[in-house]
């Protein structure tokens, strides 16, 4: 079983089904990402370059904005996205 799922083809980041240890490479469709850092079960691994203000993709939807540039196989958590799913602050008008 591949320990990265990527669960929609829009997705440019993957969920690591177990406890990624870094410089580990992994083929994910038709490429192959070599995890820059450990990455915790059930977190997100960038599959490929997400730029600056760039959208996280996951299910097909963009669920944040990465806070700063993210290279495939890197940590994808609050330390470097933003959310934009229920955030009632961001609402327009308020």
């Amino acid at each position: 079983m591949n320990p990265i799922l990527k669960i929609h083809e829009k997705d440019n980041v993957g969920t690591c089904l177990k406890t990624i240890v870094r410089n580990n490479k992994f083929d994910v469709d038709t490429i192959t990402i070599t995890a820059k850092e450990n990455i915790p079960q059930y977190h997100k691994i960038a599959l490929v370059d997400i730029p600056l203000h760039g959208p996280v993709i996951k299910y097909g939807q963009m669920i944040g904005l990465a806070t700063k540039a993210i290279e495939q196989g890197e940590y994808v958590h609050v330390h470097n996205m933003e959310s934009t799913r229920g955030r009632g602050d961001k609402k327009e008008g308020f």
